[in-house]
């Protein structure tokens, strides 16, 4: 069994889901192409609910804040190859243009150490790196070592460049306060540009606080390293360590809570995070929120504590997308032991995340491998969602999902789609422990007013407790128009699907389950 601990190398994602997958494998140019071709076959056209004048009064009244989060037909992935055969969003290739101009705006190249740096994890630096950094167009090099800090902040134009996980440190200093961040931009509300941060350990040094403290102060505060109202943004080649709250936050000033179909304003855009590694954070290992135009790549993000939430009611997920953003890209990320491997979702009260496409994922022992749900909107006496829309998936893999103290009440799944209109997964792994008991659970559950689901392309195996590998739930909240197609079972599975009878629309196509052989065990 596949086991991802804390020092895992996120850059071998891609060769391990290669490895387990090949069995079942087409080439990556035909999983994205059947993906491409799923997906704009089942876009369909909602019209956005018209507010009535009493909400654009509210409106109004808060735009100073937040913006409107207009419903927007999607019926592409994006996804593109280059001569390299490497994968990437179309849209990257402008954010590649921004950082070369990042580095012909660079006026000179400094070190920390010239300017009174010590790396011996005592000396507190914060002065050496603000003279270091000043106003920017200038790369700041942190050798190796351990540099005490009361907190970074970059102005634009600026590069933060480390020798390496593992090999520079920045650490915060034992007086900062829990609402501190270790990196962030300096200008919250004005906004930044052309932020580029790499090769480093960040450490929160939760050590510092009591620890029976909830751990982060509200907001997006709290973090190992935030961009917030960031257009064009880097984060490489990094790793973060106990954070309060999240270790890599893309996100706006603030974050808002006033409404589904309304966004903060002060979003970050064109941000790419890739080779990240974290652990030990408060809430998510990465976070998105009313930010746009983001590429998660490579990254690795595992064992939570679960600090910022109350004990056992943790949602504390490796990769979190999360309340107002849109167009998110994911890539070969994997995630182990967190209470949901990739979570796209929103509060009830906020915009829900839309238009995100994964390629390639290892989930390990995650709670819930993939949540995909907007909060307060999922029964028949809530509002439907404006903005939960737009969801694909290619070659994700769940391995072993398991009860966890994070939330002790949540029951293991490989995926859950709850809320969501319009969500293609296209190629999805299921392996599980023959000896784990799942207590007569589903794998896989579409529920909760889930709408126009499409499931190609499964692979079941090695459950002997479980319930169905699906289960498509009905009731006066449930799913409709389902597609389930290519469900392949062991012969462990007693049943392969369980589709409520007042579903309205569903569509099975290849429905297998293996019979046992005289080889098996």
């Amino acid at each position: 069994m596949l086991s991802l601990d804390k020092q895992h190398d996120p850059l071998t994602n891609k060769n391990l889901i290669k490895q387990i997958r090949k069995k079942h494998a087409h080439t990556e140019s035909i999983d994205l192409k059947t993906s491409e071709n799923l997906f704009k076959d089942s876009s369909k056209k909602y019209n956005a609910q018209q507010r009535n004048s009493l909400e654009w009064i509210k409106y109004a009244t808060k735009s100073m804040v937040i913006k409107r989060a207009p419903y927007y037909d999607v019926d592409t992935t994006d996804w593109e190859k280059d001569e390299q055969d490497n994968i990437y969003p179309r849209w990257i290739l402008k954010l590649n243009g921004q950082y070369e101009m990042l580095y012909r705006y660079i006026k000179e190249e400094v070190n920390v150490l010239d300017y009174g740096a010590v790396g011996d994890g005592i000396t507190d630096n914060t002065e050496a790196f603000k003279k270091a950094i000043g106003k920017g167009r200038v790369i700041v090099r942190i050798p190796a070592g351990k540099f005490i800090t009361k907190g970074i902040k970059l102005p634009s134009w600026t590069i933060l460049l480390g020798e390496g996980k593992g090999k520079t440190t920045l650490q915060l200093h034992d007086d900062c306060p829990k609402g501190e961040w270790l990196i962030t931009n300096k200008n919250h509300y004005k906004g930044n540009r052309n932020i580029a941060v790499k090769g480093m350990t960040l450490d929160w040094n939760i050590e510092r606080l009591n620890p029976e403290e909830k751990s982060s102060a509200g907001n997006n505060r709290s973090s190992c390293m935030t961009f917030a109202n960031v257009t064009y943004g880097w984060m490489f080649d990094l790793e973060a360590v106990n954070p309060g709250l999240h270790g890599f936050d893309v996100s706006s000033s603030l974050y808002t809570y006033l409404g589904d179909g309304t966004r903060s304003r002060g979003g970050s855009k064109y941000i790419w995070l890739d080779n990240l590694n974290g652990y030990g954070f408060g809430d998510d290992g990465i976070t998105t929120h009313h930010s746009e135009y983001i590429f998660i790549s490579n990254s690795h993000m595992c064992d939570p504590s679960g600090r910022s939430h109350k004990k056992g009611f943790s949602n504390s997920n490796g990769i979190e997308i999360d309340d107002g953003s849109h167009n998110v890209w994911l890539l070969n990320n994997s995630t182990a032991r967190c209470f949901g491997g990739v979570e796209i979702k929103a509060h009830h009260n906020a915009s829900a995340a839309s238009n995100v496409h994964i390629y390639g994922h290892l989930s390990v022992n995650d709670n819930r491998s993939y949540n995909f749900r907007h909060i307060g909107h999922h029964k028949d006496i809530d509002p439907e969602s404006k903005t939960a829309h737009h969801i694909s998936a290619t070659n994700l893999f769940s391995i072993a999902p398991i009860y966890t103290e994070l939330y002790k009440e949540s029951t293991p799944r490989s995926l859950v789609v709850s809320g969501y209109n319009h969500v293609v997964i296209n190629g999805l792994t299921v392996l599980g422990d023959r000896t784990y008991n799942y207590d007569g659970h589903p794998l896989i559950a579409i529920q909760y007013r889930a709408h126009n689901v499409i499931l190609n392309d499964v692979v079941v195996k090695d459950f002997t407790t479980s319930g169905p590998a699906v289960k498509v739930y009905g009731g006066p909240h449930r799913a409709n128009d389902v597609t389930l197609k290519g469900i392949r079972c062991d012969h462990h599975i007693i049943k392969a699907i369980d589709i409520a009878s007042d579903i309205e629309k569903a569509v099975t196509d290849e429905i297998v389950i293996e019979k046992e052989t005289s080889s098996s065990t």
